[in-house]
């Protein structure tokens, strides 16, 4: 009788084991996937990190990554977001980047802001969660 159940403890932590390694696999791969989107805007937030110091050392952004373009045709976390109103904010983002790109020393911080707050007010309308991270591309004006 004291074998079975030792057995049926055993079996018992066996299972338990198993089924725990499954979760962390399964919660594992939910990590790793991320839409193309997602991806590009990744990419898009650390070249205007970058941009943000080479402002603030007074330098011009040297590029507009052919990449950013994809801003037109990568697959959204949720394919319903693209709609009118993402195609012109997406647009703009294109139009203030290159803006930024071709500013005088005087207007690099304005033209920095007027980028990143073209991010800001397109996500007000989708996805507000990444709204504190991307205000932290701000340059204070003050």
């Amino acid at each position: 009788m004291k074998n079975f159940f030792i057995f049926c403890a055993l079996m018992l932590m066996i299972s338990c084991s198993e089924k725990k390694q499954e979760n962390q696999n399964h919660q594992n791969e939910k990590i790793v996937k991320q839409s193309e989107m997602a991806a590009l805007m990744l990419e898009m937030y650390s070249l205007n990190f970058e941009n943000k110091s080479l402002i603030l050392a007074g330098k011009n952004p040297q590029k507009l990554p052919k990449e950013f373009y994809k801003i037109h045709s990568a697959k959204l976390t949720d394919s319903t977001d693209r709609n009118a109103s993402f195609e012109a904010f997406s647009e703009f983002y294109l139009d203030t980047y290159q803006q930024l790109m071709n500013s005088s020393k005087d207007s690099l911080i304005s033209n920095h802001n007027k980028t990143v707050n073209s991010c800001i007010a397109c996500h007000k309308t989708t996805c507000i969660g990444p709204i504190p991270r991307i205000k932290k591309l701000l340059i204070s004006t003050n």
